[in-house]
C-alpha cells in the first residue's frame, strides 16, 4: 500500500508556541488549554471561548474583508486575549483539536468553520472561493482562511469533525477528497473539482460523484466525519 493519510495526535500535554504553552486535552468533545505569558496575544472567534482567568485582558482584533464576511453572515471582528493568565477553548461539538505550527513566512489556507484560536503572529486574511462551489454545494461560495506567518513563527489550533487525518503530498502527487472531508492545505498546494458522472442504468438514471483534487507539494488536512455547511450567497 502507498502512504495513506495518519492520524494526527489527539492528546498534547506539553505543546509550546511563541509566548503560549498549551495542552490539548478531552476526548469527546476536547479542549485547547492556553497558559499566556503576556508576549504574545492569541485571537479567536469569542464564541469558542470555555473559560479564562478574571485578570486576562480581552480586546477585538479587526479583520480584513470585513463588508464581505458580514454580507455572508460570518464574523467581522476575532477577540483577543492578552496575558498573562490563561484561557481554555472548545467548539460545541465533537471531534479533534490539533494544532498546525508554521514557520515564519509560511502560510496555509483553511475551510470555514474550522479556526479555533491563532497566536498573534499570525496575518489573517479571509477570501471568498466562488465557482468551485457551483460544482461541490450547489451554492454561490465559500469562504477559505488563509493564516501567514507574518511577524515570526505562529501556531493555528483546528477543529475538525471526527477524528484528523494528514496526507503529506510530494510534487505532483495528488489525493481526492469528499468535499466535507478536508479542513486544511498548504499554501503550495493546489485545488480543482473533479466531477464523475454516473449512468445507472436504472430507468436512465444518471447522477454525479463530485470530489475536491488536491495537488501536492504540501500537507491536506481530512476529517473522518464529513461537514457540509450553508454556503455564502
Amino acid at each position: 500500500m502507498s502512504a495513506s493519510p495518519t492520524l494526527l495526535p489527539t492528546q498534547v500535554e506539553d505543546g509550546q508556541a511563541p509566548g503560549v504553552a498549551y495542552r490539548i486535552e478531552g476526548e469527546l468533545v476536547p479542549l485547547l488549554h492556553c497558559a499566556l505569558d503576556g508576549s504574545m496575544p492569541v485571537f479567536f472567534e469569542h464564541h469558542v471561548v470555555l473559560w479564562k482567568d478574571p485578570g486576562l485582558d480581552i480586546t477585538l482584533r479587526p479583520m480584513r474583508g470585513a463588508f464581505r464576511r458580514l454580507a455572508a453572515r460570518m464574523p467581522v471582528f476575532m477577540t483577543q486575549a492578552r496575558g498573562p493568565g490563561e484561557i481554555a477553548f472548545s467548539r460545541d461539538a465533537p471531534g479533534h483539536v490539533f494544532p498546525l505550527h508554521l514557520p515564519h513566512r509560511t502560510a496555509v489556507l483553511v475551510r470555514e468553520h474550522q479556526f479555533l484560536a491563532a497566536t498573534g503572529s499570525m496575518k489573517f486574511t479571509p477570501s471568498r472561493i466562488r465557482g468551485l462551489s457551483n460544482n461541490l454545494f450547489g451554492g454561490n461560495g465559500f469562504f477559505l482562511d488563509r493564516f501567514e506567518a507574518d511577524a515570526g513563527d505562529g501556531v493555528v489550533w483546528l477543529h475538525g469533525y471526527g477524528n484528523v487525518f494528514e496526507k503529506v503530498l510530494g510534487p505532483g502527487e495528488q489525493i481526492d477528497v469528499e468535499p466535507g472531508g478536508w479542513i486544511y492545505m498548504d499554501a503550495g498546494v493546489r485545488m480543482s473539482p473533479t466531477v464523475y458522472g454516473l449512468r445507472t442504468g436504472l430507468f436512465g438514471g444518471t447522477g454525479r460523484l463530485v470530489f475536491n483534487r488536491f495537488t501536492g507539494p504540501g500537507r491536506v488536512g481530512i476529517q473522518s466525519m464529513y461537514l457540509h455547511l450553508p454556503t455564502a450567497e
